[in-house]
């Protein structure tokens, strides 16, 4: 079997069960299921767990490609797309689940909770961000876009940063776990920045290597 049969029959569907295993078990909860509880407030644990799984999927996307350099296990980046798509199932879950479950679709609720709660507004920002990705994410765009399609889904940096602003903001008292978010971004965005200007650097050395010989021959 090939590494690019390995990746269609085995682990992409495993990835791909993997990452309904969350979705299933609030589901179980909500259901009564196995003896799944989701506790004293349901919608409240419903409304959390998706955005935070929404949240650790956007983590595991941006994952990818420092693994895959570290690793040097190229075809990693078969799974980006999938994972980024279940970042976004899990975001739209959560804001569905605060729509109609939390706010039952009362728009002047919503309204007055917005201007209560700015950090809602934030989460919104990035879930319309992400509209444009989720479109785009098929083989068809990305042809179709071509060098576009990387710069438009490089709002991905942005949209990890408005999802730990949005955790970071709604948590009241015990801030752990939204710092270790914040934590998680910094050393995946710094990361990238690393590579980034290592490549920069990579790119005048090869400009001055090249204009060097010519400048020589000049003077000759």
């Amino acid at each position: 079997m090939t590494v690019e049969q390995q990746f269609r029959y085995l682990y992409k569907p495993a990835v791909f069960a993997a990452s309904l295993v969350p979705a299933a078990l609030l589901v179980c909860g909500a259901l009564g299921w196995f003896g799944q509880d989701l506790g004293a407030d349901p919608v409240a644990k419903l409304l959390h767990s998706c955005g935070k799984t929404g949240l650790n999927f956007l983590l595991l996307t941006l994952l990818v490609t420092p693994l895959r350099r570290l690793t040097g296990w190229n075809n990693l980046v078969r799974l980006r797309r999938m994972l980024g798509l279940f970042a976004f199932f899990y975001i739209v879950a959560h804001f569905s689940v605060y729509l109609v479950l939390d706010r039952q679709l009362d728009m002047h609720s919503i309204v007055q909770d917005i201007a209560k709660r700015p950090y809602i507004t934030i989460g919104f920002a990035a879930l319309l961000l992400m509209v444009p990705l989720a479109i785009t994410s098929t083989n068809r765009m990305m042809r179709r876009l071509g060098r576009r399609w990387q710069k438009l889904h490089r709002l991905i940096y942005l949209i990890v940063i408005l999802g730990v602003w949005h955790y970071w903001w709604q948590v009241k008292k015990d801030i752990r776990q939204p710092a270790l978010y914040v934590g998680m971004v910094a050393v995946l965005l710094g990361i990238r920045l690393a590579y980034y200007l290592r490549s920069r650097a990579r790119q005048a050395r090869s400009v001055t290597s090249k204009s060097a010989p010519a400048t020589a021959q000049e003077r000759t």
